[in-house]
């Protein structure tokens, strides 16, 4: 026995030195960790419980007989994270470039496949050079069964991908098919096809980083939700985005202890939204007054600055929070800020996460690009989105609610549960100029002094919509508030909410605008 066992030892030991010690050396020099010291990182010590350790890839052809590496390039197997169990498979660069073959894909997918059977959540720690040459249809048919299983997951347990190296052609498709993606700078990059082939067919010439850096997908295509400054900082940002979700779709968040008190009234809510309509401010601000003191995470920070979304906690529960930004664009709705919405709104209503609504907007953005880019269709992602999500739902609207976006955002008509206003709110079909120059037109056209005379519609006009007893006396807003009062306010209706039941028709899905 002692014989065998001492086999054992040697091969483990071979297993865990990846590509050598030179590899290794190589990824330290791009100031990148090796699979397994990421791994270390972000398990609880001692808890990492390695499946498939001794699987070598089956190609023999192509020089690739004496290339047979215990592992193929993946590590993979569970562990915990603050003691909870999760699901893990890291890339391993040094090993053939971490590059996607048929036996790399299989371990994979059985991981998959374990993580959903026990509802727990998954993280990628993707370093690959892409699918393998070499194995030509193997590898392309082991991005199909890992494709496949990242959407049969989907919405029943949380899948978190860290971009920590290349990622190329097929492999950038199974971190967008996840629930977050996490990018590391200047280490990271996502693209369909590189700068080269970007020359060869185009004629443009990009550099890596601008074509699929990591800024460039937090900041312009919206396929990162997070911006991280090195690969511990990444870590770190899973072990926090984890400690807001469930582990599966049948559990609720877990509770954290907190100090805050909830009948808690804070008095800055009185001056942060300005007196005068065309002012912005940081609707950032009003977030954090209210949920509890340094609880809110937001993701997608870089991306449609013009909406704000993330998780925070109310005492102590966790509550997905979405919000319009009046400092960037006025806080309108356009295509990228409708994608962000829709997609945050799905993630909490899948996972559980009650949704609170912060209303600012003064309608959906006016332009040629917007409407031939289909900014319709983008706009229906979010009230698809509202109307389809069962979770406990509340607006607050805090200033402008105009037109085709106050419906948009949570409103009451689209089975939010409890829609409340501070004194500023101002809901309305449209702006006060654009609506007297429609309905006056021709009092206007006949005037002596139209500047006048609009002037005084408008007044008028502003007296009468620019407010919210009117929604009030129509039953359409539930109460108006006390800004000083909006967290206590919440905390109780939420309690309220905890046990609300909803369920939608029966159907095999829905078809959301996409």
């Amino acid at each position: 026995m002692k014989h065998h066992v001492d086999k054992l030892q040697r091969l483990r030991q071979e297993a865990l030195q990846g590509g050598g010690e030179r590899r290794v050396q190589k990824q330290h020099a791009r100031g990148k960790w090796t699979a397994r010291e990421r791994l270390d990182y972000l398990l609880d010590a001692g808890s990492f419980q390695e499946l498939g350790m001794f699987v070598k890839h089956q190609v023999t052809d192509f020089g690739m007989a004496e290339k047979r590496i215990a592992g193929d390039a993946v590590v993979t197997g569970f562990g915990t994270i603050d003691g909870r169990e999760v699901a893990v498979f890291a890339q391993d660069f040094t090993v053939l470039g971490g590059t996607f073959s048929e036996m790399h894909a299989r371990k994979i997918a059985y991981l998959q496949d374990l993580a959903l059977e026990a509802g727990a959540p998954l993280i990628g720690l993707m370093d690959s050079g892409g699918a393998r040459i070499q194995e030509g249809i193997r590898g392309l048919a082991g991005y199909g069964s890992m494709f496949t299983r990242n959407v049969l997951a989907s919405g029943v347990i949380p899948q978190i991908s860290v971009m920590m190296g290349p990622t190329a052609g097929g492999s950038v498709y199974a971190p967008a098919l996840t629930d977050f993606v996490i990018m590391v700078r200047n280490t990271s990059y996502m693209f369909l096809t590189g700068p080269e082939v970007v020359r060869a067919v185009t004629g443009e010439e990009v550099s890596t980083e601008e074509l699929g850096g990591a800024m460039t997908h937090n900041a312009h295509s919206g396929v990162a939700h997070f911006l991280a400054e090195d690969e511990a900082n990444a870590l770190d940002m899973v072990k926090l985005l984890l400690s807001y979700l469930p582990q599966n779709n049948t559990e609720d968040p877990r509770r954290a202890v907190s100090t805050d008190p909830p009948d808690r009234r804070e008095e800055s809510l009185l001056n942060i939204v300005p007196p005068a309509e065309d002012q912005s401010y940081d609707v950032k601000q009003v977030i954090q007054a209210v949920v509890d003191m340094g609880s809110f995470l937001e993701v997608q920070p870089y991306f449609a600055r013009n909406a704000v979304v993330g998780f925070a906690r109310m005492a102590g529960h966790v509550v997905g929070v979405v919000a319009n930004q009046p400092a960037f664009l006025a806080g309108v709705l356009d295509i990228n800020s409708s994608d962000k919405i829709a997609h945050f709104v799905r993630v909490c209503d899948a996972f559980n996460i009650p949704l609170i609504t912060f209303v600012d907007t003064p309608g959906f953005l006016p332009g040629v690009d917007q409407e031939h880019y289909g900014v319709i269709r983008h706009g229906a992602k979010i009230i698809y989105a509202y109307v389809e999500a069962t979770v406990p739902k509340i607006s607050v609207v805090l200033r402008k609610a105009m037109g085709g976006a106050y419906i948009a955002m949570s409103s009451k008509a689209m089975r939010s549960d409890l829609a409340f206003a501070w004194p500023t709110a101002q809901i309305a079909v449209m702006g006060a100029e654009g609506a007297v120059r429609i309905l006056h037109r021709k009092d206007l056209a006949k005037a002596e002094d139209p500047a006048a005379l609009e002037a005084q519609f408008v007044q008028k006009y502003r007296e009468t919509f620019f407010n919210p007893y009117v929604a009030a006396e129509l039953g359409y807003i539930d109460d108006i508030i006390d800004p000083r009062d909006t967290r206590p306010r919440l905390i109780r209706a939420l309690a309220f909410l905890r046990t609300k039941v909803q369920q939608n028709p029966p159907k095999k899905h829905g078809l959301m605008p996409v």
